[in-house]
């Protein structure tokens, strides 16, 4: 680890308002840890920023004294790309202001703020944009990858709904993008990952939703999983309107209070499901998903829209091992629901799961150059997840990842969502681009030609 001259750290402590914290210092150690367990790094420095100005005197920081930068907004991302060894991390965690315009229906957020944050300011208005489905999860990471939840067959991509964003860059200046002011560096930031620069505030477009919406569980046994994917994907191919989203959970049972006692452990077929339209229409429409086999339990109806945000946390909770693996799917062909529902039930940990997050709708019909992100051929995000808690563990669980991951890949499009991807998928960056990849180097050029911002899934500049 680099030692910083006592002198350089005074004058960094002088220059912001935040803490800056050594490795010796108290709170070193908490503001070091991430949602990924796995992830263990030393930065030579964090300085805990209290606004852009922060921002800016850390990145001239960096700069000047040859360090890399991390940026930490939630700590979520699997690889573990909030914290750097060596480096240093610009912490953006107690940054979480949402401001909401209900007349403009649009809100301003700051870039620690977690989806929780948002949905809190946003749901006393009836308001929201698509994000994604765990509440603890950072507003910024999720937004700079791309971003898609269960609003995003109706609504489009979190980055279809970005209206603008203040961006500090590795130069240390702060720049307002939008598609007027600095059009591509906005194109960039849209998907591009935080690779240019430090995003200290977003403009996102609000849609009225809820703040009751119709969501929740149907669950089969995994004995009839084919049977039931199947129909899935017929159902979802031909039948669903953009504003229903349904998503499937490969898993153990978890102890759910609707599911009977015999369930719990078991592996089953989870549908996840949520309609944002009336309540008649949405039974109306959710009615035959539980017409695909025999289900053991089922839990669906009203509930706040800022609830169902937060269903899925108690299954994504802090401090554990994780390790996901993932691939884009134009169709789930028969070879690879095959390979799910089998795969699944080898599952080598009770947290260990297979889902398939549906994207398709409004997000399908955007073009692929109109932002970074541009898999909009992929109709189902698949990520096997696997999850642990003891480091004697981490064999097995990792090389039950990879082995679907591998089984998988002649199936999926070769596309990859950025931010599913661990720290060791280095090789993966362009599927993660495809044909914006070569525009994105040059926009890397441009905005960060010395590779600063290099502690993620990294686009180096164009030669």
């Amino acid at each position: 680890m680099p030692t910083l001259a006592a002198d350089h750290v005074d004058m960094l402590r002088h220059a912001v308002r935040g803490k800056v914290l050594l490795p010796n210092d108290p709170g070193y150690d908490i503001a070091r840890t991430v949602w990924n367990a796995t992830v263990d790094r030393r930065p030579a420095v964090i300085v805990q920023c209290t606004g852009t100005a922060d921002v800016m005197q850390a990145v001239n920081f960096a700069r000047d004294h040859g360090l890399s930068i991390a940026v930490r907004g939630g700590g979520h991302n699997i690889a573990g790309s909030a914290i750097c060894n060596d480096g240093l991390v610009v912490d953006l965690s107690q940054l979480r202001s949402v401001h909401v315009d209900p007349r403009d229906r649009v809100a301003w957020v700051s870039p620690g703020a977690t989806l929780g944050d948002f949905d809190h300011e946003a749901q006393a208005l009836g308001l929201a944009t698509p994000l994604g489905i765990n509440s603890t999860t950072g507003v910024a990471g999720l937004t700079l990858g791309g971003g898609f939840g269960w609003l995003t067959r109706q609504y489009g991509m979190t980055v279809d709904n970005l209206l603008g964003c203040e961006v500090v860059t590795a130069d240390g200046q702060r720049h307002w993008a939008d598609t007027t002011h600095e059009p591509e560096l906005f194109w960039a930031v849209r998907g591009g990952g935080g690779n240019f620069g430090v995003v200290t505030l977003f403009q996102f477009r609000l849609h009225q939703v809820g703040p009751m919406v119709t969501a929740g569980l149907i669950v089969f046994p995994a004995a009839e999983g084919k049977s039931v994917l199947r129909q899935y994907r017929a159902f979802t191919e031909t039948a669903m309107p953009d504003n229903m989203n349904v998503w499937v959970v490969l898993r153990r049972a978890p102890p759910l209070p609707f599911l009977p006692s015999s369930a719990h452990g078991a592996n089953v077929v989870v549908l996840a499901v949520f309609h944002t339209g009336d309540a008649a229409t949405a039974d109306k429409d959710i009615a035959p998903l539980r017409t695909f086999g025999q289900a053991v339990g089922e839990h669906v109806g009203p509930v706040p829209y800022a609830a169902w945000q937060q269903a899925f946390d108690p299954l994504l909770t802090p401090g554990a091992r994780n390790y996901w693996k993932s691939h884009n799917f134009a169709r789930l062909d028969d070879a690879a629901i095959d390979l799910m529902t089998d795969f699944a039930a080898r599952g080598p940990s009770a947290n260990a799961e297979i889902f398939i997050g549906q994207v398709g709708g409004v997000a399908n019909r955007v073009s692929p150059d109109a932002t970074a992100y541009h898999h909009r051929d992929a109709r189902y995000v698949m990520n096997v997840h696997s999850r642990w808690d003891r480091t004697d563990e981490d064999a097995a669980c990792i090389g039950w990842a990879r082995d679907f991951f591998n089984a998988a890949a002649p199936y999926a499009t070769g596309g990859v969502y950025v931010n599913f991807m661990t720290e060791d998928e280095t090789a993966r960056v362009n599927a993660a681009y495809g044909h914006n990849f070569d525009r994105l180097a040059k926009a890397k050029r441009i905005y960060d030609p010395q590779n600063l911002f290099c502690t993620n899934q990294n686009i180096k500049p164009a030669p």
